[in-house]
């Protein structure tokens, strides 16, 4: 995310619910490659832009965040992943990296072992998953 385009969706967050934390609370969601605000009436809108966005359209785009009951972001699911391979950035495990939700396994060491040369269904073996898991996750760390 560029920065003037986190600042223009905190400004937005602040202006609309007079919030001094906006970027820690859950008004603030991203497709990936934009930031996107919902609004009091449940719209969303374009940070930069503030054009009310389709909903119906960013539904399946959308990356999820956890909130604690402090109203605090706790967790991330990374969406560019298959459900199966449910990939989480949480602070509490891998430093920060991503990590499988289940095991809790960093994404790099599955990447890092099939690079040393290990076949597909050797790195599944190694950490429990599925063949499939293991593959959508060297498909989309690639």
């Amino acid at each position: 995310m560029r920065f003037q385009e986190i600042h223009r969706a905190a400004e937005l967050v602040r202006e609309e619910f007079d919030d001094p934390y906006a970027l820690a609370r859950t008004r603030i969601a991203t497709d990936g490659l934009n930031l996107f605000v919902r609004l009091a009436d449940e719209s969303l809108v374009h940070a930069m832009t503030r054009q009310v966005a389709i909903r119906e359209v960013l539904a399946e785009n959308l990356r999820f965040i956890d909130w604690g009951a402090d109203g605090t972001a706790t967790r991330l699911h990374l969406r560019h992943f298959s459900p199966a391979a449910d990939v989480i950035i949480d602070p509490r495990f891998g430093w920060g990296s991503p990590v499988m939700a289940d095991s809790k396994v960093k994404v790099s060491d599955i990447v890092s072992l099939w690079k040393a040369g290990e076949r597909i269904s050797t790195v599944a073996e190694e950490y429990g998953m599925s063949v499939d898991v293991i593959e959508d996750v060297l498909r989309q760390a690639a």
